[in-house]
C-alpha cells in the first residue's frame, strides 16, 4: 500500500488531463458521426417500400454464435489463469468474461473490461468468492500502475495480454485466408498480400516455439519473467505457445471467429442478404484491427462504415449491410448481459 502514492507525480496535468477526461464524450460523438455517415446514403423510403421480411430465427442464431464465442473465450482464458496458480472454476472465469464483454460495450468505467476481469480474478478463492472486497473496490476505481503493481497482480494482466494474442493471431490467420481466398476481389495483390499474413503468423508461432522449446532461450525468457516480478507466467505461456499446443490453440482461435463470422452472416441472411464467406473473412478481421484504435464506443459507427463499404465490393447492398451491422452490435450487447449478474453480485 505505500508504493501507492508514488504514483501520485504520474498524474496528467493541464491539457492532457482535459483530453482524457474529454476523450470518452469524443469517442461517443465519433462514434455517431461515422453512425450517421454510414447511414447517410440509406434511401429509407425505398428500403421499406422493398417490403423487406426479416426473418428474426436468424437474429436469434447470431445470439446464439455470439455467445459461444464468449464461452469459448472465457474458457481460454479460464484455463490459462488457472496453468499459473490463480484460484476459481471455469465457470467463474467465463462469467468475468462476459462481464468484461459487458464493461466493453460501453459502460462507464475507469478502466476497460480486460483490466476488469485481470483485477477482480486476482481475487477469486477456490469456492469462487471474492477476497479482501474492499481493497477489491479501490483497486477497480482507481488507475492501473503495473509498475507499483504487486506480482499477482501483474501476473494476471500477462495471462490476459497472452489471451488477447491468442485472438489476435487467430483474428490475423483467418483474416490472411480469407485475402486468399477472395483478395482478389479487392486487389491484384490481394491474394499475395494473404499468403504474406498467414507466412509471417506461422513463422511467428514457430519462432516463439522454438524458443520455448531449446533451453538457453527459455531459460533466458525465465530470467526476463523473473525481472518482471512474473515469475510463474512461464506455464501459461507455454500453455499458449508451445509446440505442438500452439496448433491447437491456432484453431479454437480461428474457430471462435469463424462464430463471429456466422453471427454477423446470420445478421445479413435476416434481412435476406448474403455476403460469400471470403468476403467476410476479410471484413471481419480487418474491422477487429481498426477496433483497436479507441476512436468509438465498442466500434459502433465504425464497424457500420467499414463493412458497408467492404461488402459492397462484394455485391453487397450496403444499406442491408447498415441494418445487419445494427442489429450485430445490438445482439452483442444482449449477449454480454449475464456479465451484469456478476456485476450486481459484487456489489
Amino acid at each position: 500500500m505505500s508504493s501507492l502514492p508514488q504514483s501520485t507525480p504520474k498524474t496528467p496535468s493541464g491539457w492532457k488531463s482535459i483530453l482524457k477526461r474529454a476523450w470518452p464524450t469524443i469517442r461517443i460523438l465519433l462514434s455517431i458521426a461515422l453512425l450517421w455517415k454510414a447511414t447517410s446514403g440509406i434511401d429509407w423510403h425505398t428500403l421499406l417500400d422493398s417490403e423487406i421480411k426479416m426473418q428474426p430465427a436468424w437474429l436469434i442464431a447470431a445470439a446464439a454464435a455470439i455467445c459461444c464465442a464468449f464461452i469459448c473465450g472465457g474458457l481460454r482464458w479460464g484455463f490459462l489463469m488457472r496453468s499459473v496458480g490463480f484460484q476459481g472454476s471455469l465457470k467463474t472465469y467465463i462469467a468475468l468474461y462476459f462481464a468484461g464483454g459487458l464493461i466493453n460495450q460501453g459502460l462507464p468505467s475507469t478502466l476497460g473490461g480486460d483490466s476488469y476481469r485481470a483485477i477482480t480474478a486476482t481475487h477469486l478463492t477456490s469456492t469462487d468468492n471474492l477476497s479482501e472486497t474492499k481493497e477489491l473496490d479501490e483497486e477497480l476505481h482507481q488507475s492501473v500502475d503495473l509498475g507499483h503493481a504487486t506480482p499477482k497482480l501483474r501476473l494476471s494482466f500477462a495471462m490476459v495480454l497472452v489471451d488477447r494474442l491468442l485472438g489476435l493471431a487467430g483474428n490475423n490467420l483467418l483474416g490472411g485466408l480469407g485475402l486468399i481466398l477472395g483478395g482478389s476481389t479487392l486487389a491484384i495483390w490481394g491474394q499475395d498480400l494473404g499468403y504474406a499474413v498467414v507466412a509471417i503468423m506461422v513463422f511467428a508461432g514457430l519462432l516463439i516455439a522454438l524458443i520455448l522449446a531449446w533451453t538457453p532461450t527459455r531459460q533466458l525468457l525465465q530470467s526476463l519473467l523473473d525481472r518482471l516480478r512474473m515469475n510463474n507466467a512461464m506455464p501459461g505461456i507455454r500453455l499458449a505457445f508451445s509446440w505442438p499446443m500452439n496448433i491447437a490453440q491456432a484453431l479454437f482461435a480461428i474457430a471462435i471467429h469463424c462464430l463471429v463470422i456466422l453471427a454477423f452472416g446470420f445478421c445479413l441472411k435476416a434481412y435476406g442478404a448474403e455476403a460469400p464467406i471470403s468476403s467476410l473473412m476479410i471484413g471481419l478481421p480487418a474491422l477487429s484491427l481498426l477496433l483497436m484504435l479507441p476512436i468509438s464506443i465498442s466500434g459502433w459507427g465504425l464497424r457500420e462504415a467499414t463493412l458497408s463499404s467492404v461488402l459492397a465490393l462484394w455485391g453487397v447492398n450496403p444499406s442491408l449491410t447498415v441494418l445487419a451491422s445494427i442489429s450485430y452490435g445490438a445482439i452483442t450487447v444482449i449477449s454480454v448481459l449475464p456479465g451484469a449478474y456478476f456485476l450486481l453480485k459484487r456489489k
